[in-house]
């Protein structure tokens, strides 16, 4: 049993420095985006290396309730971007915050963001049984939707078709992404504190 607790300790150490050596990385080559990217990237490698040398090794349960978790963290990083973003067009402060995070990243915080969230979304689609494959579609869909407003300073005829819808709901548009993303990330926490409850009932039980 220690054996085991020490090379999953080992396993979180490895994977602690690889992660932050890529949110290091891809900052320092494109900013704050980069952070988004790094973090997206990480959560995605911890997951899938978990689940094939970490799972073995610990209980099922737990590791799908740290699988969600690590999952959330770049969710969590998105909805405070975008709740800048949305209180930026009403509020002198929140808009100066959120012209740093652009100029960050050479005005390509929204691009990066909505490509985070599109590879974000590819994970529950591999692994249902941790994550919503139904979530999946919908960071997909949401990635998608930032993407497309991050291009919209682009000068191309298939943008020229979409920006005004940009222009005249992104209040709302920014609105229903802080919303949907809160939700599932307040529906991914709610579904590891359940898991949490009933392995603590199952060792109950046990003893």
């Amino acid at each position: 049993m220690k054996r085991v607790v020490a090379l999953t300790r080992a396993f979180d150490i490895i994977m602690a420095g690889i992660i932050s050596g890529i949110v290091a990385f891809t900052t320092s080559k494109i900013g704050v985006g980069g952070t988004v990217i790094g973090a997206v990237i990480g959560s995605m490698l911890y997951q899938l290396l978990s689940y094939y040398f970490r799972e073995p090794l610990k209980n099922v349960k737990t590791e799908r309730v740290e699988s969600r978790v690590v999952f959330a963290i770049p969710l969590m990083i998105i909805v405070v971007i975008e709740a800048i973003y949305l209180l930026g067009n009403f509020y002198w402060k929140p808009q100066q915050i959120f012209y740093l995070l652009e100029e960050a990243t050479a005005w390509n915080l929204f691009r990066s963001v909505g490509v985070g969230l599109m590879v974000m979304g590819i994970y529950p689609l591999l692994q249902p049984e941790t994550i919503k494959k139904s979530y999946g579609h919908i960071l997909i869909i949401m990635g998608f939707i930032i993407l497309l407003r991050g291009l919209v300073d682009v000068q191309s005829p298939i943008v020229t078709i979409y920006r005004t819808v940009f222009y005249e709901f992104d209040i709302l548009i920014a609105l229903a992404v802080i919303l949907v993303l809160s939700y599932m990330v307040i529906s991914i926490l709610k579904d590891s504190v359940v898991i949490v409850r009933e392995e603590e009932v199952s060792e109950e039980n046990e003893k």
